[in-house]
Protein backbone atom coordinates (compact mmCIF):
# COMPACT_ATOMS: atom_id res chain seq x y z
CA UNK A 1 0.00 0.00 0.00
CA UNK A 2 1.36 3.05 -0.94
CA UNK A 3 2.17 5.49 1.76
CA UNK A 4 2.00 9.50 1.85
CA UNK A 5 3.79 12.12 3.71
CA UNK A 6 2.35 14.35 5.26
CA UNK A 7 3.50 17.87 5.39
CA UNK A 8 3.09 20.80 7.47
CA UNK A 9 3.96 24.01 7.62
CA UNK A 10 6.97 24.92 9.77
CA UNK A 11 5.48 26.78 12.92
CA UNK A 12 6.20 30.12 12.84
CA UNK A 13 8.69 31.57 15.77
CA UNK A 14 7.30 33.98 18.70
CA UNK A 15 9.44 37.18 18.44
CA UNK A 16 10.49 39.28 21.37
CA UNK A 17 11.29 42.79 22.01
CA UNK A 18 15.61 41.64 21.39
CA UNK A 19 16.08 40.97 17.11
CA UNK A 20 15.43 37.83 16.09
CA UNK A 21 18.34 37.78 13.30
CA UNK A 22 18.71 34.37 11.26
CA UNK A 23 22.14 33.18 11.63
CA UNK A 24 22.91 33.25 8.08
CA UNK A 25 22.63 37.04 8.01
CA UNK A 26 25.39 39.14 7.93
CA UNK A 27 25.40 42.00 10.09
CA UNK A 28 27.53 44.83 10.20
CA UNK A 29 28.02 47.95 12.18
CA UNK A 30 23.99 48.54 12.30
CA UNK A 31 20.77 48.50 15.26
CA UNK A 32 17.34 46.98 14.97
CA UNK A 33 14.91 47.56 17.29
CA UNK A 34 12.19 45.41 19.41
CA UNK A 35 9.90 42.89 17.52
CA UNK A 36 12.47 42.74 14.64
CA UNK A 37 12.82 39.81 12.58
CA UNK A 38 15.94 39.37 9.92
CA UNK A 39 15.62 36.33 7.38
CA UNK A 40 17.67 33.89 6.30
CA UNK A 41 20.93 35.32 3.72
CA UNK A 42 20.38 38.65 4.56
CA UNK A 43 23.01 41.17 4.02
CA UNK A 44 23.09 44.85 6.61
CA UNK A 45 25.48 47.09 5.99
CA UNK A 46 25.53 50.42 8.63
CA UNK A 47 22.16 50.44 8.62
CA UNK A 48 19.10 50.92 11.29
CA UNK A 49 16.41 48.89 11.01
CA UNK A 50 13.22 50.06 13.34
CA UNK A 51 10.57 48.36 15.35
CA UNK A 52 8.71 45.52 14.06
CA UNK A 53 10.46 45.83 10.65
CA UNK A 54 11.05 42.57 9.39
CA UNK A 55 12.58 41.37 6.00
CA UNK A 56 12.54 37.97 4.30
CA UNK A 57 15.36 35.63 2.61
CA UNK A 58 18.00 36.95 0.51
CA UNK A 59 17.49 40.64 1.15
CA UNK A 60 20.08 43.40 0.77
CA UNK A 61 20.25 46.59 3.02
CA UNK A 62 22.83 48.98 2.60
CA UNK A 63 23.34 52.37 4.38
CA UNK A 64 20.04 52.55 4.78
CA UNK A 65 17.40 54.42 7.77
CA UNK A 66 14.05 51.76 7.51
CA UNK A 67 11.42 52.81 9.95
CA UNK A 68 9.03 50.98 12.21
CA UNK A 69 6.54 48.15 11.25
CA UNK A 70 7.76 47.88 7.44
CA UNK A 71 7.80 44.48 5.39
CA UNK A 72 10.67 43.26 3.12
CA UNK A 73 9.76 40.45 0.93
CA UNK A 74 12.25 38.15 -0.09
CA UNK A 75 15.38 39.15 -2.76
CA UNK A 76 14.51 43.28 -2.20
CA UNK A 77 17.99 44.85 -2.57
CA UNK A 78 18.22 48.36 -0.53
CA UNK A 79 20.64 51.26 -1.97
CA UNK A 80 22.66 48.60 -3.81
CA UNK A 81 26.72 50.10 -4.12
CA UNK A 82 28.18 51.72 -7.13
CA UNK A 83 31.36 51.68 -8.60
CA UNK A 84 33.82 54.26 -9.73
CA UNK A 85 32.65 54.45 -13.49
CA UNK A 86 34.94 57.70 -13.79
CA UNK A 87 38.05 56.00 -13.15
CA UNK A 88 40.03 54.06 -15.63
CA UNK A 89 38.82 50.34 -14.12
CA UNK A 90 35.78 50.62 -12.26
CA UNK A 91 36.32 46.94 -10.85
CA UNK A 92 36.74 47.29 -6.51
CA UNK A 93 40.27 46.53 -6.99
CA UNK A 94 40.81 49.97 -6.84
CA UNK A 95 39.27 50.61 -3.50
CA UNK A 96 38.92 47.50 -1.40
CA UNK A 97 42.84 47.38 -2.52
CA UNK A 98 43.71 45.34 0.54
CA UNK A 99 42.30 42.31 -0.65
CA UNK A 100 44.34 42.29 -3.68
CA UNK A 101 47.32 43.02 -1.68
CA UNK A 102 47.66 46.51 -3.76
CA UNK A 103 47.70 48.64 -0.82
CA UNK A 104 47.91 48.33 3.69
CA UNK A 105 44.61 50.25 3.50
CA UNK A 106 41.15 50.61 1.58
CA UNK A 107 39.92 53.74 -0.54
CA UNK A 108 37.62 55.16 1.96
CA UNK A 109 36.82 57.77 -0.23
CA UNK A 110 34.54 55.35 -2.30
CA UNK A 111 32.91 54.20 1.20
CA UNK A 112 32.78 57.37 1.97
CA UNK A 113 30.35 58.28 -1.02
CA UNK A 114 28.35 55.51 -0.70
CA UNK A 115 27.86 56.43 2.91
CA UNK A 116 26.95 59.88 1.88
CA UNK A 117 23.88 58.27 -0.27
CA UNK A 118 21.86 56.79 2.25
CA UNK A 119 18.78 55.63 1.89
CA UNK A 120 16.03 56.19 4.06
CA UNK A 121 12.32 54.49 4.25
CA UNK A 122 9.28 55.69 6.48
CA UNK A 123 7.16 53.19 8.76
CA UNK A 124 4.52 50.80 7.68
CA UNK A 125 5.96 50.40 4.14
CA UNK A 126 5.82 47.52 2.27
CA UNK A 127 8.19 46.40 -0.32
CA UNK A 128 7.62 43.61 -2.77
CA UNK A 129 9.34 41.29 -3.70
CA UNK A 130 12.58 41.32 -5.54
CA UNK A 131 12.70 45.22 -5.62
CA UNK A 132 15.21 47.30 -5.80
CA UNK A 133 15.59 50.93 -4.02
CA UNK A 134 18.42 53.34 -5.46
CA UNK A 135 20.45 55.35 -3.74
CA UNK A 136 19.72 58.28 -1.71
CA UNK A 137 15.53 57.88 -2.68
CA UNK A 138 13.09 58.44 0.68
CA UNK A 139 10.61 56.33 0.64
CA UNK A 140 7.52 58.12 2.79
CA UNK A 141 5.32 56.62 5.45
CA UNK A 142 2.24 53.60 4.06
CA UNK A 143 4.20 53.11 1.28
CA UNK A 144 3.71 50.45 -1.04
CA UNK A 145 6.68 49.29 -3.58
CA UNK A 146 5.72 46.60 -6.38
CA UNK A 147 7.49 43.73 -7.22
CA UNK A 148 10.08 44.04 -9.39
CA UNK A 149 9.85 47.63 -9.01
CA UNK A 150 13.27 49.61 -9.26
CA UNK A 151 12.98 52.84 -7.45
CA UNK A 152 14.94 56.06 -8.67
CA UNK A 153 13.06 58.50 -7.12
CA UNK A 154 10.94 59.91 -3.77
CA UNK A 155 8.15 58.32 -3.07
CA UNK A 156 5.27 59.96 -1.45
CA UNK A 157 3.47 58.41 1.60
CA UNK A 158 0.86 56.07 0.68
CA UNK A 159 1.63 55.85 -2.96
CA UNK A 160 1.82 52.49 -4.55
CA UNK A 161 4.40 52.49 -7.21
CA UNK A 162 5.40 49.91 -9.67
CA UNK A 163 7.38 49.21 -12.55
CA UNK A 164 10.91 50.19 -14.29
CA UNK A 165 11.66 52.59 -13.58
CA UNK A 166 8.76 53.28 -10.54
CA UNK A 167 5.96 55.17 -10.98
CA UNK A 168 2.83 55.86 -8.94
CA UNK A 169 -0.32 54.80 -10.08
CA UNK A 170 -2.29 55.62 -7.15
CA UNK A 171 -2.60 56.12 -3.13
CA UNK A 172 -3.87 53.78 -0.72
CA UNK A 173 -6.22 56.55 0.63
CA UNK A 174 -7.68 59.46 -0.36
CA UNK A 175 -5.50 62.82 0.97
CA UNK A 176 -7.98 63.47 3.82
CA UNK A 177 -7.39 60.25 5.23
CA UNK A 178 -3.77 60.31 5.01
CA UNK A 179 -3.16 63.52 6.54
CA UNK A 180 -5.12 62.09 9.39
CA UNK A 181 -3.21 58.83 9.79
CA UNK A 182 0.13 61.16 9.49
CA UNK A 183 -1.64 62.71 12.13
CA UNK A 184 -2.42 59.79 14.26
CA UNK A 185 0.85 59.06 13.94
CA UNK A 186 0.03 55.12 15.25
CA UNK A 187 3.41 53.65 14.56
CA UNK A 188 4.59 55.62 17.63
CA UNK A 189 2.56 54.45 20.42
CA UNK A 190 4.06 52.32 22.95
CA UNK A 191 4.05 48.27 22.64
CA UNK A 192 0.26 48.74 26.01
CA UNK A 193 -1.58 50.86 23.81
CA UNK A 194 -0.80 49.24 20.79
CA UNK A 195 -2.09 45.81 22.33
CA UNK A 196 -5.66 47.74 24.05
CA UNK A 197 -6.06 49.10 20.43
CA UNK A 198 -4.65 46.29 18.57
CA UNK A 199 -7.97 44.84 16.66
CA UNK A 200 -9.06 48.57 15.86
CA UNK A 201 -5.97 48.60 13.34
CA UNK A 202 -8.34 46.29 10.89
CA UNK A 203 -10.67 48.87 10.00
CA UNK A 204 -9.49 52.03 8.82
CA UNK A 205 -12.64 53.95 8.57
CA UNK A 206 -13.89 53.39 12.55
CA UNK A 207 -10.19 54.02 13.12
CA UNK A 208 -10.32 57.57 11.79
CA UNK A 209 -13.20 58.37 13.33
CA UNK A 210 -11.82 57.21 16.29
CA UNK A 211 -8.22 58.66 16.74
CA UNK A 212 -8.67 61.00 13.86
CA UNK A 213 -7.88 65.07 14.21
CA UNK A 214 -10.22 66.45 12.22
CA UNK A 215 -7.74 68.64 10.11
CA UNK A 216 -10.57 70.67 8.30
CA UNK A 217 -11.49 72.51 11.63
Amino acid sequence: MEQHQVHRPTESKRLTVEPDIHPSAHVLHSTFGSWTSIGPGNQIIESHIGDYTYTMDDVTVNYAEIGKYTSIASHVCINPVDHPMERVTQHHMTYRRRDYGFAATDDEVIFNRRRGNRVTIGHDVWIGHGAIIMKGVHIGIGAVVGSGAIVTKDVEPYAIVVGVPARPVRKRFPDEVIARLMEIAWWDWPREVMEERFEELNDTEAFIRKYGVDIRS
